[in-house]
């Protein structure tokens, strides 16, 4: 079965465009699949819920009501280690796509040829890159 990384941010959408991520990735995606939310995205997450303004703490608190659909896996941040370098090591490792929609890490994953899910405008999401499904 596919696993699909999810970056935080990627969890603020449906409270942020009101659009169903988990029906538009069954369209695009059209075949089984897995979504993984790494610890240190987790983390940072509830630390949004924590300590974000009110409206970044409501967008969190439902990010983190979705992240229940999804599976959870334990994953060492290194002390050097960016949230984003985790995403790419354990993409890289376990060769699957990445849901996000944030620029740099769009790009750092393209420039070595990991798919990229992302919203597109502001209404659907699209793969970018040569999917290994």
């Amino acid at each position: 079965m596919l696993k699909v990384i999810l970056d935080a941010n990627f969890l603020f959408i449906p409270s942020q465009f009101k659009v169903d991520i988990f029906e538009e990735l069954a369209r695009i995606l059209n075949q089984r699949f897995e979504l993984v939310i790494l610890s240190p995205i987790l983390d940072e997450i509830k630390r949004i819920a924590r300590e974000g303004s009110p409206k970044e703490q409501q967008q969190a608190r439902l990010a983190l009501q979705l992240s229940k659909k999804c599976q959870v896996i334990y994953v060492e941040q290194e002390p050097n280690e960016t949230k984003d370098d985790v995403i790419v090591r354990m993409a890289r490792e376990w060769k699957c796509p990445v849901a996000t929609n944030d620029q740099k890490l769009r790009k750092k994953l393209r420039d070595i040829g990991i798919p990229v899910i992302y919203l597109r405008q502001k209404n659907r999401l699209e793969v970018d890159g040569e999917p290994y499904f």
